[in-house]
């Protein structure tokens, strides 16, 4: 690839100004893409084959579970206070706190419980027949999207290697260098001269060698980069160090995702008032005390709200009453929720997903869509096809590394970078705005901060050995 040199020359209007920055901030910015991809690719690469295997993960739950999530269907389902009586008989050492009642034709009712079984960040799921009663099975269960063992496992392990504090900085690192390595590429990638306008989007025909990678590299990396920088912004949401900031801001801007009030009143609800009322089996979770008209009843309550389908009913405790939400994240999407007296079935509180801020909405897209769980396969499948392209585009990258070798000089060599110094070219009105942008960004996202810092310190040291070296 060929660079153009800068303009010397500079008009009174300042017209050669643009292409004098964009000559010298070419080669900088080809050096700091060689560097973050050599650098970071081993952690994207790790998370690329993580992101893969757990996309993949969905359908392969359904065949290793598929005794605990389905069953022959029946003529009628028994009632759902049943169904969790005979979950709490099998574990009586549990604790019911929520319910996922079958959602269709032969699949199972989950009921979640605290259990000394299972780690405190998960609930034992105990799955029910919504037509005989009797129980399935039982298996740790872990976040909002119910994941099983296998899921839950690859979940971990993309997250954080299984390494807890330290392995969640990899996620970070990884996450924070993403899009910074996309979006170069991309830049480099429209920046380059090229035969014809299909060499833009396909890769070349008829090329050669490390010609026919780039093409290869930069072709792929045009169709996924959308992708990549979505997962590189929903990943920084589940960070240490950038998700506070995230959220500090999300809340500042009033994009907070709301909560249905599940409170009730001093003195009423569940107290004062409604001495008449009996408990009925299946009800209050363990911290619930007084009248309670029953999970079925309260499910009933919901559904005249309009709350039904797919959805979770948490158990009343400490004052709180029944919460019933649908679970429905595929499109269209279904996430309204309301509360329940579960002394009375009155309506405490609803919350329509209609009524949420724009913000927390595209929140819960972008992150349900990073789980795989918004378009359901059509989301898995798009995952892992961007997974894919990801591997290809490491792989590309560093055999480019390996093509770039002197090999007359130096068989066992590789690649090197562009030399040092460009930015002493750039105006000082074309290295300011990107290094106001840098120093704001390094700030948001701490660990790409850092480790720009760090890049930067080792660069400087190379630089100076290298120039000692020239001197002696």
């Amino acid at each position: 690839m060929s660079i153009d040199a800068p303009s010397k020359g500079t008009s009174s209007s300042g017209a050669s100004t643009a292409p004098e920055a964009r000559g010298a901030l070419r080669p900088l910015l080809l050096r700091l893409h060689f560097y973050a991809g050599l650098l970071t690719a081993p952690l994207l690469l790790v998370a690329a084959v993580s992101g893969l295997l757990y996309s993949l993960s969905f359908q392969a739950e359904k065949f290793v579970y598929r005794h605990e999530l389905r069953v022959p269907v029946g003529e009628r389902s028994v009632p759902l206070s049943a169904q969790v009586d005979a979950a709490r008989a099998a574990h009586p050492e549990g604790t019911v706190t929520a319910v996922w009642p079958s959602y269709e034709d032969g699949a199972t009712t989950r009921v979640l419980m605290t259990s000394p079984d299972v780690a405190e960040d998960k609930s034992l799921a105990v799955f029910v027949d919504p037509y005989t009663a009797d129980v399935r099975g039982e298996l740790p269960s872990y976040g909002s999207s119910g994941a099983l063992p296998l899921r839950a496992w690859l979940s971990e392990f993309h997250a954080d290697l299984h390494l807890g504090a330290l392995g969640r900085h990899y996620s970070e690192l990884a996450a924070s260098w993403l899009w910074i390595v996309a979006l170069g590429g991309l830049v480099l990638w429209f920046g380059r001269r090229r035969r014809t306008k299909r060499d833009l989007v396909l890769p070349e025909r008829g090329a050669k060698g490390r010609r026919r990678t780039l093409s290869r590299h930069g072709s792929v990396g045009l169709w996924a980069v959308t992708g990549l920088v979505l997962l590189s912004a929903t990943g920084l949401t589940w960070s240490r160090y950038a998700g506070e900031n995230i959220d500090a801001v999300q809340s500042r801007l009033g994009g907070s995702t709301p909560v249905v009030t599940a409170a009730l009143a001093p003195g009423g609800g569940s107290g004062g008032g409604h001495e008449g009322h009996e408990r009925h089996s299946g009800g209050g979770g363990g911290g619930h005390e007084g009248a309670d008209i029953g999970i079925d009843n309260a499910v009933a309550a919901a559904r005249g709200y309009g709350v039904d389908g797919r959805i979770s009913v948490t158990l009343p405790a400490d004052g709180d009453g029944y919460v019933v939400k649908e679970t429905d994240t595929q499109y269209p999407v279904h996430l309204d929720s309301v509360a329940v007296d579960p002394a009375d079935g009155r309506i405490i509180d609803e919350l329509r997903f209609d009524d949420y801020p724009l913000l927390a909405k595209l929140t819960r897209f972008g992150i349900d869509g990073h789980m795989g769980v918004l378009f359901g396969p059509v989301n898995q499948l798009a995952l892992a096809a961007l997974m894919v392209a990801l591997i290809l585009l490491i792989v590309w990258g560093y055999r480019m590394w390996w093509q770039r070798r002197p090999t007359k000089e130096r068989t066992l060599s590789v690649g090197r970078p562009m030399p040092r110094g460009a930015w002493r070219k750039a105006p000082l009105t074309a290295l300011l705005p990107p290094a106001a942008a840098t120093a704001l960004v390094g700030w948001f996202v701490p660990m790409l901060g850092i480790s720009l810092l760090v890049f930067l310190a080792v660069d400087v040291a190379l630089g100076a050995v290298a120039r000692a070296r020239s001197r002696a």
